[in-house]
């Protein structure tokens, strides 16, 4: 995937319209969106202030493994609490997040 499509993928994969970004990044719409459509190459600081507002670290984002996921804060605690719990514990906190999920 190209830097502008991954780019991309991220923005929306967070759910984050052009306008969004590019007002939390600090630069104009229609340079993000140059770059997002391969039209332009951003530096490492202007690429540093993008994903930022993501959640998403440069390691991250150039990491090619596709079995690491990107997780928000939230998430990132969920995960240390399930880590620190005992099996049986965790084997209910498993339950009870599955039943909360359900519609």
């Amino acid at each position: 995937m190209e830097l502008g499509e991954k780019l991309k993928y991220f923005r929306e994969s967070k759910k984050m319209s052009i306008y969004r970004l590019a007002l939390d990044a600090d630069i104009s719409q229609g340079h993000l969106s140059d770059l997002e459509n391969g039209r332009s190459q951003p530096t490492i600081a202007t690429l540093k202030r993008l994903l930022a507002p993501l959640g998403i670290t440069l390691a991250e984002f150039f990491n090619e493994d596709n079995e690491v996921s990107i997780l928000t804060e939230k998430e990132k605690k969920l995960v240390a609490l399930y880590r620190t719990m005992p099996n049986d514990r965790a084997e209910l906190f498993m339950q009870l997040g599955k039943f909360l999920n359900q519609p």
